[in-house]
């Protein structure tokens, strides 16, 4: 019986014995991460576009004066009519009588005042086409007729002459369209200082030569006073800047 216990123990032992020789990483465990979470290649891309800009020439533009609210074609792009500096009434740019004392007006300097010279038209000098007279600007190829106002009418038919403003003596001021049915002034904003503009009506006719072109506010219409020089004066829009106008002055030589 004892040697059976002893049997026993021994058997024991060499159990608990053979179960720590066990190699340490029998009982050991690892768990690697996730390959590469793409699994393709891709095979389209987006392309990464810089705008340019247009070479073409961009500075003019027939600027149009919107439908009004609810019209058939308010909701057309492109429509209205086109717009013009507003006419401030007879004489100079406040809407003054032009019999009135001397003014300032473009040519005379600042704070200095002298006669003006205004010319009224009347029913006299209009020749039986209707025109007011013909400007003629041999540098861009341009002979057109001057007809009275600046509204759509008159502007179907060539240049416009800014009511109540002067058709000869002091300043003359012109507008005319740029583009669409006409095209008599695209090019006045490439005018040169010194380049020549004919005027002739039924009082005569004398050449000027341009004196400046400058790009002014819609509002600006300082270019409609008289002046104590004789000198025309042009509009016509700017491309995409319905708020400016291209505005070029001619003093008589």
């Amino acid at each position: 019986m004892k040697k059976l216990k002893a049997l026993i123990s021994t058997m024991l032992c060499l159990g608990l014995m053979c179960a720590m020789a066990l190699p340490a990483h029998a009982m050991e465990y690892s768990f690697d991460g996730p390959g590469d979470p793409n699994y393709g290649d891709p095979t389209s891309f987006e392309p990464v576009v810089t705008p340019q800009e247009p070479s073409e020439d961009q500075s003019k533009d027939g600027a149009l004066v919107p439908p009004g609210f609810g019209t058939p074609t308010s909701y057309l792009p492109g429509v209205g009519d086109p717009y013009i500096p507003e006419n401030p009434g007879p004489g100079t740019v406040d809407g003054s009588d032009p019999a009135a004392p001397p003014t300032i007006g473009p040519g005379t300097g600042t704070g200095n005042t002298s006669t003006v010279g205004f010319t009224q038209v009347t029913s006299d000098l209009y020749y039986a086409n209707g025109s007011l007279g013909t400007l003629k600007i041999p540098s861009i190829g341009l002979t057109v007729g001057i007809y009275e106002g600046t509204g759509s009418a008159p502007l179907l038919k060539g240049a416009g002459h800014f009511e109540g403003t002067s058709i000869w003596d002091g300043n003359v001021p012109v507008a005319g369209h740029n583009r669409g049915v006409r095209n008599d002034f695209g090019k006045i904003h490439l005018l040169r200082a010194g380049a020549t503009i004919t005027l002739t009506t039924k009082l005569g006719t004398r050449t000027y030569a341009v004196s400046g072109v400058s790009k002014v506010s819609v509002n600006d219409v300082s270019g409609l006073a008289p002046a104590s020089v004789n000198m025309v004066t042009l509009y016509t829009c700017v491309e995409n800047q319905p708020a400016y106008r291209w505005c070029v002055t001619a003093v008589q030589v």
